[in-house]
């Protein structure tokens, strides 16, 4: 009787998980190919560091306003392609090589760098949280993947530009922009692309309109790297 139930309520567990499995599967496919045509309302970090303002009774105010393909700066998509991915157009939502070298030099004994493509960039911030967990490193693979297979490369990297952190509340290159410049996300000239792209690693720490030497080494690195990729006329790779 006992061995009976047991195996009862394993088969009704199974069942559970598998119909939540597959509730996962639909709705984040589902969301996936809505976001693919519909401007994000937001990201997923906004509303994580909402929460964390008031947790901390710290009020912050989202600045943030969509901008289309055609009103994002040539200049900057260049240059986070140039900071952040330059194989971008060739991968599939991962960077074998960079994970190797990344690995080749923590196993040599040197600093552990990040390999993140700009695809992973855009699924944690777009659907999930930041972190280092398993768990989340594992739904970003699912949502990298996805993205890869239901967007184009020219929709990715509007997405990641329009939802990208800033600074403190700066979200997305039109915020980030009139932010530091008082710019349009539209008509940003080569330097200031390259500093915004600069501060990528840590945005919250560092600034592109009062940039401190390493930053300003790093924007020089950055148009640098946007020259070797031949310019602007890289785009069209997308």
């Amino acid at each position: 009787m006992l061995k009976r139930t047991l195996s009862r309520f394993l088969r009704q567990l199974w069942r559970l998980v598998w119909r939540g499995v597959l509730v996962f599967v639909l709705l984040s496919v589902a969301l996936v190919i809505l976001f693919r045509f519909v401007p994000l309302p937001g990201s997923m970090i906004m509303v994580e560091r909402k929460i964390q303002s008031w947790v901390n009774s710290e009020p912050i105010r989202i600045q943030h306003q969509w901008r289309s393909w055609d009103n994002l700066s040539s200049n900057a998509k260049l240059a986070v392609i140039a900071a952040e991915d330059q194989r971008f157009p060739l991968h599939r939502g991962f960077d074998f090589v960079e994970l190797r070298r990344a690995w080749e030099a923590s196993r040599d004994g040197g600093r552990l760098r990040g390999a993140s493509t700009l695809s992973q960039q855009t699924a944690k911030n777009v659907f999930l949280w930041s972190g280092r967990s398993w768990t989340r490193k594992a739904l970003e693979a699912w949502f990298t993947l996805l993205i890869e297979i239901l967007w184009s490369k020219q929709r990715i990297l509007e997405v990641y530009l329009n939802i990208a952190e800033w600074d403190s509340g700066v979200f997305g290159l039109e915020a980030a922009a009139q932010h530091y410049f008082g710019a349009s996300g539209g008509a940003m000239t080569e330097r200031q692309a390259s500093l915004l792209a600069a501060i990528l690693p840590s945005p919250r720490t560092r600034s592109a309109s009062r940039p401190d030497a390493q930053v300003e080494r790093r924007s020089q690195w950055v148009r640098q790297q946007m020259h070797n990729l031949g310019g602007v006329g890289y785009l069209e790779r997308l």
